[in-house]
């Protein structure tokens, strides 16, 4: 998985006047937790837009007055109206303790249900895994090519050596569905079929001509 470095500063005070503060000066208050104790710092807004902006998942290189922690953002609280970061918890990690995380899905291929009318449908966006940090991957790949109508590809259908998938097994990732489209091409190619059918039986049935 791909790592970003996020820059902090320790706070100095905490309480929430100091927290109101920090955010007019378009810092936002934040918590490390995992270590011995937890760290109370703050981060520039600008520092977390390549996290937040983006679909993908990072490993953060999070460096506060020149020391550096592994971590992985854990939450994050937005303002009820305004486009502003109330609080980040992140959490401290280390190499050898598997972590949790939600990892995007990533579809590929076409498939071949769609070619009749079928219409794909992506249940799920992100999958949780857990998995030692030098493991986790950037995306969970899928390849759909393979799917007809009415099939599906599951979370108990996927494998990993190094990866635990936590979502139910049962959960559906992705799906061809019918449409109106593929049933009508089914039940007009299903008429012509028994046309045929009946074509050939009276042919067979029918007697011969006298000379």
């Amino acid at each position: 998985m791909k790592s970003v470095v996020i820059k902090g500063d320790l706070r100095t005070s905490l309480g929430k006047k100091d927290a109101k503060k920090l955010r007019a000066e378009e810092k936002a208050p934040a918590v490390l937790y995992g270590g011995e104790t937890p760290i109370h710092f703050s981060v520039d807004f600008a520092e977390m837009r390549q996290l937040i902006y983006t679909p993908n998942v990072f490993l953060i290189d999070l460096e506060i007055d020149g020391k550096s922690y592994k971590a992985i953002m854990q939450d994050i609280q937005w303002h009820p109206v305004e486009e502003v970061i109330l609080h980040v918890d992140f959490l401290q990690i280390a190499e050898d303790k598997p972590i949790k995380v939600a990892v995007p899905v990533k579809i590929s291929g076409h498939a071949k249900g769609i070619r009749v009318g079928g219409k794909l449908n992506t249940n799920l966006r992100r999958l949780k895994v857990k998995a030692l940090s030098t493991d986790l991957p950037d995306t969970i790949d899928i390849d759909v090519t393979k799917l007809g109508l009415g099939q599906s590809i599951k979370v108990a259908d996927l494998k990993s050596d190094k990866v635990e998938f936590l979502d139910p097994k049962s959960n559906v990732i992705v799906s061809v569905a019918m449409t109106r489209a593929a049933r009508s091409a089914a039940g007009a190619a299903l008429a012509v079929a028994d046309d045929d059918d009946e074509e050939e039986e009276t042919s067979e049935e029918a007697p011969a001509s006298e000379e």
